[in-house]
């Protein structure tokens, strides 16, 4: 019986045996390290839920973690701008936290969470 070769090439693929048959010696690009919290995490899940083809195909090309590293710095930009700039038209200040207002924390609360909708619908959520 003829020994089979382990390794083969065609048209620029590489086939390896395994058991009887050769399969194409396949492996993904690497992608860079994740480093992505909480706005990564849920353009994640958005993506795996709601937008299948591009999980897919970012997964495939090796582009997936440098995607969600980017959503993630972004977002975190952007609600850093945005904070600060809610917290300035409603004219809290710095001065409010030392007289121990007793609202402040609510409001910087209530602008946080208005900041973060409008940045998951405009960032992640697209």
């Amino acid at each position: 019986m003829k020994q089979l070769e382990q390794r083969i090439t065609e048209n620029g693929i590489d086939y390896v045996l395994i058991g009887d048959y050769y399969y194409p010696d396949l492996e993904l690009p690497k992608d860079e390290e994740p480093h992505y919290g909480k706005y990564g995490s849920m353009g994640l899940d958005y993506i795996k839920e709601y937008k299948k083809g591009l999980y897919s195909s970012l997964r495939i090309e090796g582009r997936l973690i440098r995607h969600l590293n980017e959503i993630n710095n972004t977002a975190n930009e952007q609600m850093e701008i945005l904070v600060r700039q809610m917290i300035q038209r409603q004219g809290i200040s710095a001065d409010m936290k030392s007289e121990n207002w007793p609202g402040r924390p609510g409001a910087v609360n209530n602008i946080h969470s208005a900041a973060e909708e409008i940045i998951c619908n405009e960032l992640i959520y697209q």
